[in-house]
């Protein structure tokens, strides 16, 4: 299976392109704006694209897909709830075929409403904002929650086998076994390691700091809880420790 990556050097979000291989089928998997390296590679391979799939309706993430879908004749899918202009929808469980790949919609919201990932050959998981390496998505968006995240998280992608590869909607590649190993927030959720309570402004409100950990922008992700008792996960840069 040929799986070929580009990252927006701003952004640092990922478009792909995944292929049986050589001569075969494939589809591109979001937009960011860079796709010409990945139509490039399909034509240099002789690949075939079937689809343009999108993972969730964010800019950073879907940029160019309407002219992709258009330029290859091919449909553009998206979750029901999605922003993005589809042709066609994506719900939990469907599974689209490109050749022989079989791509599986796994529904995975939490970062937003309207978020799936990919399980492709039962070995590759597209998973977007929701898990990347050594971090997890923010749920401080107006349709973002802590507890769908948590769900999608622990209860879908941790469920698929530890050697399942991760492709992360940002930064670089990651296993399910590595990150049920090492990554803060999940070893904070499962086992209660990292876990603190320390006073802190999360834009000029009043909260509880409970975990500080590293993001894939070489900044910091928070989760925090407000005095009313909503837990969420911000941006590092939006909190304030006293």
């Amino acid at each position: 299976m040929i799986v070929e990556r580009v990252e927006h050097p701003n952004w640092l979000s990922n478009a792909y392109l995944v292929a049986e291989g050589p001569g075969g089928s494939g589809f591109l998997v979001d937009g960011n704006g860079l796709t010409d390296a990945l139509e490039q590679r399909a034509l240099a391979d002789q690949i075939t694209i079937t689809h343009v799939l999108c993972t969730h309706g964010h800019a950073d993430h879907v940029v160019g897909v309407r002219e992709l879908a258009t330029r290859h004749g091919v449909p553009l899918l998206a979750h029901p709830d999605t922003s993005v202009e589809a042709d066609g929808r994506l719900d939990d469980g469907q599974v689209v075929e490109s050749g022989d790949l079989e791509v599986r919609v796994l529904y995975t919201p939490g970062h937003c409403a309207d978020h799936v990932a990919f399980l492709v050959g039962g070995t590759h998981c597209l998973t977007a904002d929701v898990l990347f390496r050594g971090t997890v998505g923010g749920t401080a968006g107006p349709d973002g929650d802590l507890g769908q995240l948590k769900r999608s998280i622990l209860e879908r992608l941790l469920a698929l086998p530890p050697e399942t590869v991760v492709l992360p909607g940002h930064r670089e590649a990651t296993s399910i076994g590595e990150e049920q190993r090492s990554n803060p927030f999940i070893r904070a959720w499962l086992h209660g390691e990292g876990l603190a309570e320390a006073p802190c402004l999360v834009g000029g409100r009043d909260a509880t700091l409970l975990l500080w950990a590293d993001d894939y922008d070489g900044g910091h992700k928070a989760l925090v809880r407000f005095a009313s008792g909503e837990e969420t996960i911000v941006g590092g840069s939006r909190v304030e420790r006293l």
